[in-house]
């Protein structure tokens, strides 16, 4: 591959190495996740977590004008109802 130099042209993406930006957690004196913020604090995908909710299995959500956030507290009684499901599944 020719030089940009000499081509003055932009190299190929297999070139330059895209970075990912890399997403904090939400702060520990925060009182509720975003959608996105909670399927990343607790490593499930989007997909995934939608999924849970059509199956009635999600976190409880609260609507503050057009934003969906789910409350510390919700999140916490959603990790226990799981792992008592998951405990129940394994006896």
């Amino acid at each position: 591959m020719a030089r940009r130099e000499i081509t003055d042209k932009k190299p190929a993406n297999g070139d330059a190495k895209k970075k990912k930006r890399a997403r904090s957690l939400p702060p520990a004196f925060a009182t509720c996740f975003s959608v996105g913020e909670f399927c990343q604090a607790h490593r499930l995908s989007t997909t995934t977590y939608y999924a849970l909710k059509k199956l009635g299995l999600g976190p409880d959500e609260m609507e503050i004008g057009r934003k969906r956030v789910v409350s510390i507290e919700s999140a916490a009684r959603w990790r226990k109802a799981r792992e008592a499901a998951a405990a129940e599944a394994a006896e």
